[in-house]
C-alpha cells in the first residue's frame, strides 16, 4: 500500500501508543509504591500541583514545557517523553508487521505494553509485580480464546488454543524455575527472582511453547552478552544483580514477531537432512 495512504494510520497508531505510554509511566511509578493508578489525577511530584490537560499531551506536553513543571519549574525527567515516544513507535511497528490481522495487532499492542511496564519496573526496583504478571497471563489466555473463536470449529478450536496457551504458561514457569535452580547451585546464591518465572508463564500464555523457547533462548543470549559487556566496560559490578525481566521482554517481542520464522529456519538448517 502506498506510504502516503498509510501515514494517517501510522500517526493514529503513534498517538494511541504515546497515550498508552503516558499511562505506563503512571503504572511504573505508582504500582511499586502501592498507590492508586487512578487517583489522584496526574500532578507534579514535587509541588503536587494538578497538571492541566495541555500539560498531559504525550511527548509534546514535555516539549512545550521545555522539560520543566509549569508551576514550580522543577525539571521533569526525560524518561517520561522517551517512554511515550518509544511506546508510540512500538505501536507503529506492530501496525507494520500485523495490520493484516487486526486481532493479532491489538493483542500485540496489549502484550507489548505489559512487557514494557514490567521491564521498567524491574529495571527500577528489581521486582516484577504479581498484579501485572497475573493479569498479563489471564489476558494471554483470553487472547488465545479469541483466536480460537475466530478460527471456528466451535468449542474444539477454542479448547485447542487455550491448551496451547496453558501449556506455554506451565512450561515458562517450569523452565525459568529450573534455570534459577541450576544457577543457584552453580553460583552458590540466588540466581533469579520468582518474578522472572511468573513473567515467563505470562509470555508462554501469549506465545505458546515454541515461541516461548525462542524468547527464553534469546533472553539468555542477550542477557549474557549485555551483562558481560557491561562488566567489561565497568558499568556493572560482577557481584551486582542485574534485572532479567527486560531481557525476557525483549526476547518475547522478537519471538512474537519472528518466532515462527526463527523456528522454521532452525529446523531447516539442522534437521532437514534427517527428514
Amino acid at each position: 500500500m502506498d506510504l502516503l495512504l498509510l501515514t494517517p494510520v501510522f500517526l493514529l497508531a503513534f498517538a494511541l501508543g504515546a497515550s498508552i505510554g503516558s499511562f505506563i509511566n503512571v503504572v511504573v511509578y505508582r504500582l511499586p509504591a502501592e498507590l492508586s493508578l487512578l487517583w489522584p489525577p496526574s500532578r507534579c511530584p514535587h509541588c503536587l500541583h494538578r497538571l492541566a490537560p495541555v500539560d498531559n499531551i504525550p511527548v509534546f506536553g514535555w516539549l512545550r514545557l521545555k522539560g520543566r513543571c509549569a508551576y514550580c519549574g522543577t525539571a521533569i525527567a526525560k524518561r517520561y517523553p522517551l517512554v511515550e515516544a518509544a511506546t508510540g513507535l512500538l505501536f507503529v511497528g506492530v501496525v507494520v508487521v500485523a495490520s493484516a490481522n487486526p486481532v493479532q495487532m491489538v493483542g500485540y499492542w496489549v502484550f507489548f505494553s505489559w512487557l514494557l511496564a514490567l521491564s521498567l519496573i524491574d529495571f527500577d526496583t528489581m521486582t516484577l509485580p504479581n498484579p501485572l504478571t497475573q493479569s498479563g497471563l489471564i489476558l494471554g489466555l483470553a487472547f488465545q480464546g479469541i483466536l480460537g473463536t475466530i478460527a471456528g470449529s466451535g468449542g474444539e478450536a477454542i479448547a485447542q488454543r487455550l491448551s496451547f496457551g496453558i501449556f506455554g504458561a506451565v512450561l515458562g514457569m517450569w523452565l525459568l524455575e529450573a534455570i534459577a535452580f541450576v544457577g543457584s547451585i552453580a553460583f552458590g546464591k540466588t540466581a533469579m527472582g520468582a518474578g522472572d518465572a511468573k513473567l515467563a508463564a505470562m509470555m508462554g500464555a501469549w506465545l505458546g511453547w515454541k515461541s516461548l523457547l525462542v524468547a527464553c533462548f534469546l533472553a539468555c543470549a542477550i542477557g549474557a552478552f549485555g551483562g558481560g559487556a557491561a562488566i567489561a566496560l565497568g558499568a556493572l559490578s560482577r557481584h551486582k544483580p542485574m534485572p532479567f525481566g527486560p531481557f525476557l521482554a525483549l526476547g518475547a517481542v522478537i519471538a512474537a514477531i519472528w518466532g515462527e520464522a526463527i523456528v522454521t529456519t532452525y529446523l531447516d538448517l539442522f534437521f532437514a537432512p534427517l527428514r
